[in-house]
């Protein structure tokens, strides 16, 4: 079975869960191509543009959205949802974790969310019981 994409990397493995892999080839059962067009012929990327294009107008998406982004999109949510890179690599067929990571950002939030080892300690002494009078934030100790 020949694989969809740009011809250099057309021989690359490229991995899709099993459950919507079964539901795909029950419903459609392709013979020569993984997606197969009309008479079971391969779809041009010209057509796969156009279907996304169409796809996306009747979504109500104004945002203009490729294949590609498609890609960078499934890389990003599997991150943000705790899929480590090198699961996430493997999925994608990368040979290379830096690769992996050109797929993906880092959500805002999740920068948000991460807090400095320094600003956890000040706030744990900032709420700790104020009777500790012998501690002062600047390293001077009362005796």
């Amino acid at each position: 079975m020949r694989y969809f994409g740009r011809r250099a990397k057309a021989a690359k493995k490229k991995h899709v869960p099993a459950p919507l892999l079964g539901n795909y080839f029950g419903t459609y059962a392709p013979k020569k191509y993984f997606i197969e067009g009309e008479g079971g012929n391969q779809y041009s990327a010209a057509s796969v543009r156009a279907f996304l294009k169409q796809s996306c107008k009747r979504a109500g998406i104004k945002k203009r959205i490729t294949q590609r982004t498609l890609r960078h999109s499934f890389a990003t949510h599997l991150m943000e949802n705790g899929v480590g890179i090198r699961h996430i690599q493997e999925l994608l067929g990368h040979a290379k974790p830096e690769t992996t990571l050109i797929y993906t950002h880092i959500a805002q939030k999740d920068l948000l969310s991460i807090r400095s080892p320094l600003d956890l300690a000040v706030n744990k002494f900032l709420n700790a019981d104020k009777k500790q009078e012998n501690f002062m934030l600047s390293g001077n100790f009362k005796g």
